[in-house]
């Protein structure tokens, strides 16, 4: 049986002061870049991620690059079915969920009309997952469900129940998210030790 602590083993966590990818602040972070480097050690969860996720019958999984599209090429070619994924496009902007993700051209046919499953590996607020949803839907594709391996806190959770879309998981944890303007940290003259980029 597959264990949160064992996943956890193959990433570091940090506690600090953070500012995600989504403009959000919190007091953890966890260091993605590892999570693949031995696919061996990952594909217990990913089979279980993929088991729960094909009873949704994807034609296509989606990841939004980097780690979220490694892990969901995974579960597509445990499923067998087709991969697609998101480039990131950051910009200057300052307000919440500033990058956007889009498919490379030659990607849109793969989802046009098609049945997607959007694969992550780690969520929190869902920027790279939010930003991946939208195009996909643009294109034509039919969004039916969102899967990570892990959701940190509850403000994903909230934005599925808004769009009706069905969230898997196989391990939830807590996770403090604040607004930057209602951030305790920042109230105490703590500032970001590091800005995060996924």
């Amino acid at each position: 049986m597959i264990t949160q602590d064992e996943l956890l083993s193959l990433v570091r966590a940090q506690s600090g002061h953070f500012v995600h990818e989504s403009g959000y602040h919190s007091d953890m972070w966890w260091d993605l870049e590892a999570l693949c480097h031995r696919p061996t050690a990952l594909s217990p969860f990913v089979a279980a991620l993929a088991a729960r996720v094909q009873e949704y019958q994807p034609d296509v999984i989606c990841g939004a690059l980097v780690e979220g599209a490694f892990v969901a090429l995974l579960v597509a070619w445990e499923l067998r079915c087709d991969f697609a994924y998101a480039l990131r496009f950051a910009s200057d902007a300052k307000q919440l969920f500033p990058v956007s993700y889009r498919l490379p051209g030659a990607l849109h046919s793969v989802i046009e009309h098609k049945r997607v499953v959007i694969v992550n590996d780690v969520i929190s607020a869902g920027s790279a997952v939010r930003g991946t949803i939208e195009h996909v839907q643009q294109l034509g594709g039919n969004v039916v469900a969102v899967a990570s391996l892990v959701l940190l806190g509850d403000t994903f959770v909230e934005f599925c129940q808004a769009q009706r879309l069905p969230l898997i998981t196989l391990f939830r944890q807590e996770l403090c998210m604040w607004l930057p303007d209602a951030c305790p940290l920042c109230a105490a003259g703590n500032t970001p030790e590091y800005l995060a980029h996924n």
